[in-house]
């Protein structure tokens, strides 16, 4: 982290071209006081379009949404990505006291910046956490991909299963711990390159919260009085098996949202497969421009 001040929103740093070849600039959000280090890909051209807050799922940062902050920042939109305490350019934190509500805390002390008018959007871990957020903190949008789900929606979970979580875990835990090739069979719509750009990534080291792992599964409320009103938009992805694609359908219906299956898709091709994200930017390109955002 540099010395900068809060007060210091944007610094800006030449940045060639957006993914439509329009020029862009990358600037960053730092908040000192949490630690936090947000990369932000603005416009050439400043906008009326509404800020976008992008916020990662677990073992990942930043880094994932590079392909969504150019193809967004190339046609208007300021995209801000969030990187959670303990993640990628945030700060080292002792991960394994760190709870949901200091992630959630983490992404309103970024929307406080940003200001009220916002679109948030989450994937997997991420997802959960912009709708947490959305309870206590005003947004124009919420669009969710692949996320987790809240309480209402889980099935119970067995004691074995927060058993076997340790308090920090890594790549391992998420089965990321193996062959590009295997990795592949898997994840049809991701490229040799991408997985092994994930895999690396993720790290060699553990530095995920197991606490926060464990509270997701038990389940995290969601009180959707507090969302009536934002529009929302579900991505699911059809190649993580029929009970996560169910799962979005499910939470869309239950948010009173807008559901959009990628059948081919898998949980990163939604958003960092190099031949696969654009349809899915697409989509929630066009489900902003319905909405004037």
């Amino acid at each position: 982290m540099s010395d900068r001040t809060p007060d210091e929103l944007h610094v800006s740093r030449p940045h060639p071209v957006g993914a439509n070849g329009r020029p862009i600039r990358k600037d960053e959000i730092e908040i000192p006081e949490r630690g936090l280090y947000v990369e932000s890909w603005m416009p050439e051209r400043r906008s009326r379009r509404r800020p976008l807050l992008f916020v990662h799922g677990e073992l990942t940062g930043s880094w994932i949404w590079e392909r969504y902050l150019s193809y967004f920042a190339g046609r208007g939109w300021e995209g801000h990505a969030l990187n959670l305490r303990n993640h990628y350019w945030s700060e080292t934190a002792d991960i394994a006291t760190v709870d949901f509500e200091d992630y959630v805390e983490d992404v309103l002390a970024v929307m406080d910046k940003l200001g009220h008018n916002a679109v948030v959007i989450g994937h997997g871990l991420g997802g959960l956490l912009a709708l947490k957020a959305a309870e206590r903190h005003s947004v124009s949008a919420i669009v969710l991909l692949d996320s987790e789900l809240p309480r209402d929606l889980r099935p119970p979970v067995r004691p074995h299963e927060l058993r076997e979580i340790p308090d920090v875990y890594g790549r391992d835990h998420i089965g990321w711990e193996t062959l590009p090739e295997k990795l592949q069979r898997d994840n049809r719509d991701l490229t040799i390159g991408d997985i092994v750009r994930l895999q690396h990534l993720f790290g060699q080291k553990p530095h995920e919260s197991g606490q926060v792992k464990r509270e997701m599964l038990e389940g995290i409320g969601i009180d959707r009085a507090r969302l009536i009103g934002i529009p929302m938009l579900v991505v699911g992805a059809g190649l993580d098996g029929t009970s996560r694609a169910t799962g979005a359908e499910r939470l869309a219906d239950w948010l009173g949202g807008v559901y959009e299956p990628f059948g081919a898709h898998s949980h990163y091709g939604l958003v960092i497969g190099e031949t696969s994200f654009q349809q899915v930017a697409e989509g929630i390109r066009a489900f902003l421009e319905s909405h004037r955002l």
